[in-house]
C-alpha cells in the first residue's frame, strides 16, 4: 500500500499542471455547491422567519357577498356573522377540538388627535386573542387583556406609523397618552409594528367597549380560532367544508356558493409554505450538483489522458508480470486521491465563504420603517451536509476513473510496447 501511495504522489508531482487544473475543477465544483446551498439556506431562513410574523396557526372566518340566489334571497347579498356563528363554533360538533375563539367587530373610521397632530384610523372591537391570531408584533406596551373587556376600559392599541404621525420626534412617547377619537378619548396601552407602506390602520379597542359605544347589535366582523385534530391538507379541507356548510345553513347561503363565507386557514398556508421550501431546497441541490459535473468530467478526461500517455508504461508492467487488477487499482487510486484531496479543499473554502457571507451580507438589513429585515439569516451548511456532498463527489470521481482504468487494464503488452 505504501508503494502505491508513493507511486501516486510521484505521478502527481511529475504532472503538476495537469493535477492542478483537475484539482481546481474539483474544488470549484464543491465550493460552488457549498456556497449555493449556504446562500439558499440563508434566504430561506430569512423568508420563512419573516413570513412566520404574518402567517398564524389559526383559522379566520368572515362574511362575504353571495354569488348566487338561494331560498328566496338574491345574489350579491352581504353576509354578516353574528353570535349564532360563535355558538355554532363552540358547539363541538366538528370531530376536532376548537379553542382560543376570538371575535372582532366591524371598524369605525375616526381621526386620532394628540397635541395638534392628527392621523386617520379605524377603531376595531377586539378580544385578547386577536393579537396572536393576527400575528401582531408589539413594539411598545401591551395588548388588550381580559380586564379591559370586563371593565369596558377606554384603551387603544395603535400602530407604529400612526405613532410616528402623532409624534414624529418621539413615537414611543405616545404610549400612555390619551388620544382623542372624536368626542371620546382613549389611553394608548400598546403600539404594534406595521410597514409604513401598509394600508393597515386598525386600532383595536376592547370588544365590550366598542359594542357599548358604536354598535349594540350582535353582528361580528370576524371569528378566529385554533383547531387540533386535522393534520394533513386533505383533513383540513374536509374540516373547512363541514364548517362552512354549517355556517351557510345558518345564513341561507347556497351550499355550492364559494363566496358567501370566506375562510382563511393558517394551518394549510404553513403546509404550503413548507412544501414550497422543500421544492426550493431540492432545486438548489439540483443546481449545485450540476456544478459538480465539471469536476467529474475533468477527472474522467484527465484519467483518459493519463492512460494514453502511460500506455507504454502499462505494457512494460504487464510484460514483467503485473496483473490487470494492479493496473486497475493504480488508476482508480489516483482518481480517488485527486478527487478526495481537492474535494475537501473545496469543502473547507466553501464553509469559510459561508462564514464570510454571514459576517458581511448576513449582517445587512432592509429598513421598512421602524423595523429592519435581514436579507440572509444564518447562511450556512451543516458539516454533515458538506461531508455528504464531498463524499458524493469522491464516489462520482471514482466512477469517472473506472472506464479509463478498465481500458488500461485490458491493454495487451505487445500493443502497449509498440505505442509511442
Amino acid at each position: 500500500m505504501r508503494e502505491l501511495f508513493h507511486e501516486i504522489a510521484s505521478t502527481l508531482r511529475n504532472n503538476k499542471l495537469r493535477t492542478a487544473l483537475t484539482g481546481f475543477a474539483v474544488s470549484w465544483g464543491i465550493f460552488l455547491l457549498i456556497c449555493l446551498l449556504g446562500a439558499g439556506n440563508g434566504l430561506m431562513n430569512s423568508f420563512f422567519g419573516n413570513m412566520e410574523q404574518y402567517v398564524s396557526q389559526s383559522i379566520t372566518v368572515e362574511g362575504w357577498r353571495t354569488s348566487m340566489p338561494y331560498n328566496g334571497y338574491k345574489e350579491n347579498r352581504e353576509i354578516k356573522l353574528d353570535q349564532r356563528d360563535v355558538r355554532l363554533t363552540e358547539s363541538g360538533q366538528w370531530g376536532a377540538e376548537i379553542g382560543n375563539i376570538s371575535t372582532s367587530t366591524s371598524s369605525t373610521s375616526v381621526t386620532l388627535s394628540l397635541d395638534g397632530q392628527t392621523v386617520n384610523g379605524w377603531l376595531l372591537g377586539a378580544m385578547p386573542g386577536y393579537r396572536e391570531q393576527q400575528k401582531l408584533q408589539l413594539w411598545k406596551g401591551r395588548f388588550l387583556n381580559p380586564d379591559d373587556l370586563k371593565e369596558k376600559r377606554k384603551v387603544i392599541v395603535i400602530n407604529t406609523a400612526q405613532a410616528k404621525e402623532l409624534n414624529p420626534k418621539s413615537p414611543e412617547s405616545v404610549l400612555g397618552r390619551w388620544v382623542a377619537a372624536g368626542p371620546i378619548s382613549y389611553r394608548v396601552v400598546g403600539i404594534y409594528h406595521t410597514d409604513e407602506t401598509s394600508f393597515n390602520r386598525s386600532c383595536p379597542i376592547p370588544y365590550s367597549t366598542y359594542k357599548g359605544i358604536y354598535d349594540s347589535s350582535d353582528k361580528i366582523e370576524q371569528i378566529s380560532f385554533s383547531v387540533s385534530g386535522p393534520v394533513t391538507l386533505e383533513e383540513h379541507e374536509a374540516f373547512e367544508k363541514q364548517y362552512a356548510g354549517a355556517i351557510k345553513r345558518v345564513h341561507d347561503i347556497a351550499p355550492e356558493d364559494r363566496r358567501g363565507i370566506w375562510i382563511n386557514n393558517g394551518y394549510t398556508e404553513n403546509m404550503q409554505m413548507n412544501k414550497a421550501g422543500r421544492i426550493i431546497r431540492t432545486a438548489l441541490w439540483i443546481l449545485g450538483l450540476l456544478t459538480l459535473v465539471s469536476g467529474i468530467v475533468g477527472v474522467s478526461n484527465i484519467m483518459l489522458i493519463t492512460v494514453k500517455e502511460r500506455t507504454h508504461e502499462f505494457g512494460i508492467r504487464k510484460a514483467i508480470g503485473a496483473r490487470p487488477g494492479e493496473i486497475l487499482k493504480l488508476i482508480i487510486a489516483e482518481s480517488i486521491t485527486i478527487t478526495a484531496l481537492f474535494g475537501y479543499v473545496g469543502m473547507f473554502l466553501g464553509m469559510v465563504a459561508c462564514q464570510v457571507m454571514d459576517k458581511t451580507v448576513g449582517q445587512q438589513a432592509v429598513d421598512i420603517g421602524v423595523e429592519k429585515i435581514q436579507m440572509l439569516v444564518n447562511p450556512s451548511v451543516g458539516l454533515d451536509v458538506a461531508l455528504e456532498a464531498t463524499l458524493l463527489l469522491i464516489v462520482a470521481g471514482t466512477l469517472a476513473g473506472i472506464i479509463p482504468a478498465w481500458k488500461a487494464a485490458r491493454v495487451k503488452p505487445i500493443e502497449a510496447l509498440r505505442a509511442e
